[in-house]
C-alpha cells in the first residue's frame, strides 16, 4: 500500500474541497469549520487563505481570480485576489438549520452542490444544479450528507456520494440538458473500511474515494466495484483528494482535526494538514464554472 505524504502541515478542523485550478497552477481547499478557503502553491509551499463569514461547503474556479463558493445559504461568487464576495444564488436560504456541503462542476460548466442538516438530519439535503444563468434545481431528493461527485470522460456517467449510505451510486447523465436517470449502486463500502466522502476520478475513469474514518483513499472500478488499490493516509479522518500539479499526476489529499479524541490525537498528530501522493496514474482537468 502507497503511502501519502505530508505535503503542508496546518490544523484545519475539518479540510474539504480539494480542487485544482490548472490556469494558475494552485490547489483550492477549504476548512469547512474554520470557516476558510485555501489556496495553495505546490511550486513555492505557500498557502494563503482568505477567511469567510460562514460555513464553506466547496469551491469550484470559475477563471484566473474569480471561484465560486457554497455558504451556508447559497452560492457566492468570490474574488480570490481580495476575498469579496457577491451572492450568485439563493439556496435554502429558508432553511438555517441546513447547509451548503460538497459540490463540483459537470463537464458544461454547471454546478452540482448539495445541502445537508447541520444536525445530520436523515435525509434532509439535497443535491442541487446550479446553471451559469444563476438557475437552480434539484436534482436528488433525500440526501443527508452530500457528497463526491464526478463524470465519466464519455460525459455519460455520473458518480455520486451520500456519506450514510456507504454507497457510489451512478447515473446516466445526458450532457446537453444537465439530466440524469436509471439511478443504480455501482460500489459498496463497508462501514469497517470507512464513510465514503469526497471523489475524484483518474485518467482511466477509475473513481478515488477519500474514506472518512478509514484513514485512506481508495481507488475502484465503477463498473465492476471492485476494489484496485489503497493509498495509506496518517491521518484518521480524510475528507477529500484531487489531482494536481503540472502533469495531473499528484493526488493531493486533505484531512480533519475535528472531534478527535487525545489518544486519537496522539496517533495522527497531523491530523488537519494536506498530504500528497504520486500514485502511478493521471486525474483529468477540472471544469470550471460557466
Amino acid at each position: 500500500m502507497k503511502k501519502a505524504q505530508l505535503e503542508l502541515k496546518t490544523d484545519a478542523i475539518l479540510g474539504e474541497g480539494s480542487i485544482w485550478n490548472a490556469e494558475t497552477q494552485e490547489l483550492y481547499w477549504i476548512d469547512i469549520e474554520g470557516k476558510k478557503l485555501h489556496i495553495y502553491d505546490p511550486a513555492t509551499r505557500k498557502n494563503r487563505t482568505l477567511d469567510l463569514p460562514t460555513r464553506i461547503g466547496t469551491v469550484v474556479p470559475a477563471g484566473k481570480d474569480r471561484a465560486l463558493i457554497g455558504l451556508e445559504d447559497g452560492v457566492y461568487a468570490i474574488d480570490t485576489r481580495t476575498g469579496e464576495i457577491s451572492r450568485f444564488a439563493a439556496i435554502e436560504a429558508d432553511r438555517p438549520g441546513n447547509r451548503l456541503n460538497d459540490g463540483k462542476c459537470d463537464p458544461a460548466g454547471r454546478l452540482w452542490i448539495g445541502t445537508m442538516s447541520l444536525e445530520e438530519e436523515e435525509g434532509a439535503g439535497t443535491l442541487y444544479r446550479v446553471d451559469p444563468d444563476g438557475a437552480v434545481s434539484p436534482q436528488i431528493r433525500n440526501v443527508t450528507i452530500s457528497n463526491g461527485i464526478v463524470w465519466t470522460s464519455d460525459h455519460r456517467t455520473m458518480y455520486y456520494i451520500d456519506t450514510p449510505t456507504g454507497q457510489v451510486r451512478a447515473y446516466d447523465f445526458d450532457l446537453a440538458s444537465g439530466s440524469i436517470s436509471n439511478e443504480r449502486v455501482a460500489v459498496e463500502i463497508d462501514e469497517s473500511e470507512g464513510f465514503p466522502d469526497g471523489m475524484t476520478i483518474d485518467a482511466e475513469d477509475m473513481i478515488w474515494v477519500a474514506l472518512w474514518k478509514g484513514s485512506a483513499v481508495a481507488r475502484f472500478d465503477p463498473r465492476s466495484g471492485k476494489l484496485l488499490e489503497k493509498i495509506e493516509v496518517p491521518a484518521l479522518k480524510v475528507p477529500s483528494c484531487a489531482f494536481g500539479g503540472p502533469e495531473l499526476d499528484t493526488l493531493y489529499i486533505t484531512t480533519a482535526s475535528i472531534d478527535m479524541s487525545p489518544e486519537q490525537q496522539t496517533q495522527f498528530p497531523d491530523a488537519g494538514s494536506l498530504f500528497s501522493v504520486k500514485p502511478g496514474v493521471k486525474g483529468v482537468g477540472s471544469p470550471f464554472f460557466g
